[in-house]
Formats: structure tokens, sequence, C-alpha cells
């Protein structure tokens, strides 16, 4: 028998507990404090064998390993969630899984991040309040998850549930992207076929025509402006855009701007129904997680408020949280808002009578999520004939314009 040192945390009274056991091994005397409803901080033998510590030098410095690259990527949120998840579910403590993640991380930023991590959890700090040092990596729905999880005794449980969140969240993203990038491929390629035509091929045919004792036919008097139009005046309208983008990118990131941006977005005709789709899929993704890890609904929603990254539906949450903080029930405060549809308004209305609203909120972000890939399927679908039609008329025209002088070229020389 061996004598350990150990620091705990009792989430029940809020406090923080050193003190030192007897016990075979490191994994033995954690299993004990976790039986007492501790959450184990580091275990560390006395004899400086078998245990885990951490020593100055010990520890390896970010300056000597060579990292891929500096910032922080979803997928290394991912990761670290599902593996300290693992780590925790299999008994070590979350100092140590902290460490041994922190040896395998491919960002400079993320490492250091960790360090600091371990470093507020050595000093006797929680682990969602050492989180909450670093806003721009965990976000408040990571903290206050980490934070129920904690006070819940349930740490790995609720961490198992958001890092299943978060693979959900950026396959779907990633479902976005992939079903947009092809419409955007044909559209690129249309607009570089038509700029090539009227650069490079419209004024190699506009000085042969120059040696025709003809008067041009209408279409390629139009066609050669046009060319002309673009090569002069290209650098303006290239430097037009490149302000015009810059001005309105400074005015969207504006609170009044973002808002009008918004609004304009749920007005357009059928995409308006897609942008709808998309934040009721973030909306309910985000509650389902919150509310079936034990957080209450008030919080889920303010939680949720802060993190559904839109102000038309941040404003809407805010007023539904606060008629629920009145005592209203939930469905009938979505009904009221007239943003959400009456399917989701019966969902909720039900899971509220059957208490089982995070499985309600499952299903309903289910269904926005089939309505998005719905809807990206379709547009895709349409868009690839559409964009083919398109680029074969203006090729079409731009080669029978090109080509009609040289057509009433040989009539007058046949006549």
């Amino acid at each position: 028998m061996a004598k350990f040192s150990y620091i705990a945390r009792d989430y029940k009274n809020n406090k923080r507990i050193t003190g030192s056991e007897e016990a075979a091994s490191a994994d033995e005397l954690t299993v004990r404090l976790q039986a007492r409803d501790l959450m184990v901080i580091n275990v560390v033998s006395d004899s400086g064998e078998g245990a885990f510590s951490f020593k100055k030098g010990g520890q390896h410095k970010g300056a000597t390993r060579r990292f891929r690259r500096s910032r922080i990527t979803q997928d290394d949120l991912v990761l670290f969630c599902r593996q300290l998840a693992t780590l925790l579910t299999s008994g070590v403590t979350i100092l140590r899984a902290v460490d041994i993640i922190s040896k395998q991380v491919s960002s400079r930023r993320f490492y250091n991040v960790m360090e600091e991590l371990k470093k507020s959890m050595e000093g006797g700090t929680s682990f969602h309040e050492a989180m909450s040092k670093h806003p721009k990596v965990f976000s408040e729905l990571w903290i206050n998850l980490v934070d129920s999880g904690e006070a819940s005794g349930n740490l790995a449980t609720v961490l198992e549930r958001l890092a299943t969140y978060l693979e959900k969240i950026s396959g779907f993203k990633s479902k976005v992207i992939s079903s947009m990038m092809y419409p955007i491929i044909l559209l690129v390629a249309g607009i570089g076929a038509f700029l090539f035509l009227t650069v490079k091929i419209v004024p190699t045919f506009a000085e042969l025509f120059k040696s025709f004792n003809i008067a041009l036919p209408l279409l390629t008097r139009m066609l050669i402006v046009v060319s002309v139009i673009i090569r002069k005046y290209s650098m303006i309208a290239i430097g037009s855009i490149i302000v015009c983008s810059f001005i309105f990118r400074k005015y969207i990131q504006t609170k009044e701007g973002r808002l009008r941006l918004e609004k304009f977005q749920f007005s357009l005709p059928m995409f308006g129904e897609f942008f709808s789709a998309l934040i009721m899929e973030r909306f309910s993704s985000g509650m389902s997680t919150l509310i079936e890890s034990g957080v209450p609904l008030l919080y889920s929603l303010e939680i949720t408020e802060h993190s559904v990254d839109n102000l038309v539906m941040a404003d809407i949450i805010r007023r539904v949280k606060e008629e629920v903080r009145e005592g209203k029930s939930l469905s009938s405060t979505l009904e009221k808002s007239q943003f959400f549809e009456p399917m989701v308004v019966q969902m909720v209305a039900v899971g509220e009578e059957v208490g089982d609203l995070p499985q309600m909120f499952k299903r309903i972000n289910t269904f926005y999520e089939e309505r998005v890939e719905t809807f990206l399927g379709r547009f895709t679908s349409l868009f690839e004939p559409i964009m083919l039609i398109f680029m074969g008329l203006i090729i079409g025209v731009m080669v029978v314009g090109m080509f009609l002088p040289i057509f009433q070229l040989a009539t007058i020389g046949g006549g």
C-alpha cells in the first residue's frame, strides 16, 4: 500500500478538498473518491512512483513541439470533447485526462489553452470555471453543459452528449457546404467562360471585322461594345466591387445591418424558408442537448439565445424566455411569437404534457435537418440544368454574333 495525496472538488458543498490516503494504486484511490461524489482533479504518490503529477521541467513545452497549425478548428474541439468523455468514463482524473489529450493536439493555440486549463485546475478551480477564461475557444453552451455535468456528477455523460452534438453540427455544416460547392463551381465556370470570350475572342474578331467593308449586325456591335467596356473599365469595376464588399461587410457587422440582412433573408421567396429551417435546426438541436443534460428550461433558453447566431431568432427566444419566467407554458409562448410552425408548437405542447421535451426537440431537429437537406438537393438538381442552359445561351449568342458578319460577307460575295 502506498500513500497518495489528492485534490478533489465537492460540488454539492462547492468547495475544494485536499488530503492523503493509502491505496494500492492511484486508480484505486480515484475510484474510491468518485464513489464519494467527488470530482477528482489530481492524485499524486507521495513516493513519486506510479502516480500522475506535474513537476517543473517535467511538462513538455509547446516551444519544443511541432504543430501542424496555430488556429483551433471545430474538429479539434470535437476530438477533445470525445476523448475527454472516454477518459473520464474510464476513471481517469480530469487533470490527467486533459494532460493526455494535450500531448496529441495539432494546434499550438489549443495546446496553450490546455496548459492554462491544467494550471487553473491545479489551483483548485473547477473545470467549467477554467474553461470560462477562454470564451473565444469554449462557447457558452460548452461552459454551461460542463457546469451542469460537474454539479450532477455526470460530467462524462454530459461530455458524450456534447461531443455527439458537436459532431452532428459539424457534419451538418459540411453537408450544407458540400451541397453548395457544385452550384458555385458552375457559376464561376460560367462567369469565367463569358469573361474569356469577351476579353480574348471578341477583340480578335473585332480586328478582323475592321477589314470588312460592310455594316456589322446589331448583335455583333453590341458584343464589341461590351468587350470594350469590360476591358477598359475592368479595374474600376473590380475596385468598386472590393470597396462595396468592404462597406457591406462592415455594415452587416453592426447590429442594425445584421438585423436588416437577416430580415431580408427570411423574406426571400423560397430561400426564406430555407434560412428559417436552418435556424430552427440549430435552435432545436441546442435545446434538446441542453435539456437532456439536465439544464433547466429557462437557463437552456438563455444559453440558446446567445448561441443561436441569429439576432432575429435571439430576440424571439428572449421574449419567449421572459414569458416562460412569468409562468406561461413554452408551447403557448412559441405560438404567440408567430415564428414557429404549428407542428413545432404542437410537438412542444405534447413534450410538456408527457414530460419529455428533449425527445420532442430531437424529433423537431430531425424534421428540420431533413427539410434543409431536401431543399439543398432540389436546389442543386434545378441549378445544374438552369446554369448549363444559361451558359449555352451566352456562348451561343456570342458565337452567332461573331460569325454573323462572316455569313453576311459570304452572302454578299455569293451575290
